[in-house]
């Protein structure tokens, strides 16, 4: 069995929904050659990115890697979402998961600043 539970979130059933119904009407504009529906369904695609990526934010997402397996069920929210997950892309696109900022008027630290060889001998 594996550690992983992919997409067995509120969040990622959400997003699979609208995506559906929107490739749904994708093809029907496809098959009826009308330009408008077939945006009206990307739009609809469009739409199920940003509330799956609102609802992880949110917490009803998981966060990238293996969950313990008593936190693997649908309706278990995620306290941690508020912080941000080490290593995902959606919770660094919100800006979430980053290190502290540094106080006005520190430009960095003296390890930041320091020269980094850029091989072995260097």
């Amino acid at each position: 069995m594996s550690l992983y539970d992919e997409g067995h979130t509120i969040a990622g059933w959400t997003g699979f929904g609208i995506a559906t119904v929107g490739s749904a009407v994708v093809g029907a504009g496809v098959c009826t050659a009308s330009l408008p529906v077939v945006v009206a369904g990307l739009a609809v695609v469009a739409v199920s990115v940003v509330v799956t990526w609102v609802l992880h934010l949110a917490g009803w997402g998981k966060p990238p890697g293996v969950r313990p397996r008593g936190r693997w069920g649908m309706r278990v929210r995620d306290a941690q979402a508020r912080d941000g997950h080490p290593g995902c892309v959606s919770c660094r696109l919100a800006g979430r998961g980053r290190r502290a900022a540094a106080p006005a008027g520190v430009v960095g630290t003296p390890a930041a600043t320091e020269p980094v060889p850029l091989s072995p001998a260097e």
